[in-house]
C-alpha cells in the first residue's frame, strides 16, 4: 500500500490488492477460536474501506468494530 493512500477527502483510496490481502488473512484465521473469528470479522470489515464496490468510511468501520466487541463481551447476539 502506498504511503499516501488517501484521496482529497482524506479517505483511503480504493485498492483491490489491500482488499485481497485483508480478506485472505481473515479467511486464514477464521474459526480457530472465538477471538480469531472476531478478528477475522474486523479485518473483513476493514477491507470494505478499500473495496470500490463498498461505500464504507473509516467511521463506519469503527462503529462496526465497537459493535463486534460489544457482542463478544455480551457473549453473543442472542443475549
Amino acid at each position: 500500500m502506498p504511503e499516501d493512500s488517501s484521496d482529497a477527502d482524506g479517505l483511503p483510496e480504493h485498492d483491490p490488492e489491500t482488499v485481497a490481502v485483508l480478506r485472505e488473512v481473515a479467511e486464514e484465521i477464521r474459526g480457530e477460536s472465538s477471538e480469531s473469528e472476531q478478528l477475522a470479522n474486523i479485518l473483513y470489515r476493514t477491507s470494505d474501506i478499500y473495496d470500490p464496490d463498498e461505500e464504507t468510511t473509516p467511521e463506519d468501520v469503527v462503529r462496526n468494530v465497537k459493535f463486534i466487541l460489544e457482542v463478544k463481551e455480551r457473549g453473543g447476539l442472542g443475549r
